[in-house]
């Protein structure tokens, strides 16, 4: 698993780990029962404090992306990552609503803004056979 943290970034480290193991999910890099690295090893390996992987873990965790057992480790849920509800459709626009506002008062247009977006969805959509 390749880890990329940005340490002058103004987003927590933790949320960069959650995204980034997100985004493993949903290329495929990472498959559903599939172990991830201990708390303590990613920690050591990454250079972060244990602290804060505990917390992205745990939050991957409460979203249902990964599973924590005692004997077995940290998995990739082996069921899958739980369907899109309606509180998720409602957080998705929540966040959404910003980024759209800044881009048309950056000029973006919608046809700029879907073309992009459509873009990163393939990019996603490809993941490794």
């Amino acid at each position: 698993m390749f880890i990329n943290l940005d340490f002058e970034s103004d987003e927590p480290i933790y949320l960069q780990l959650v995204h980034q193991i997100i985004e493993g999910i949903a290329r495929r890099d990472l498959r559903p029962g599939e172990a991830l690295p201990s708390v303590r090893s990613l920690a050591s390996d990454i250079g972060i404090n244990l602290h804060t992987v505990n917390k992205a873990y745990q939050h991957l965790k409460q979203d249902g992306f990964i599973l924590i057992h005692r004997q077995k480790g940290v998995v990739i849920n082996p069921d899958g990552v739980p369907k899109a509800d309606a509180s998720h459709k409602s957080q998705l626009e929540k966040n959404l609503r910003p980024l759209i506002a800044e881009s048309i008062c950056r000029d973006i247009s919608e046809e700029e803004f879907l073309m992009l977006c459509k873009s990163l969805y393939k990019t996603y959509q490809g993941g490794r056979s």
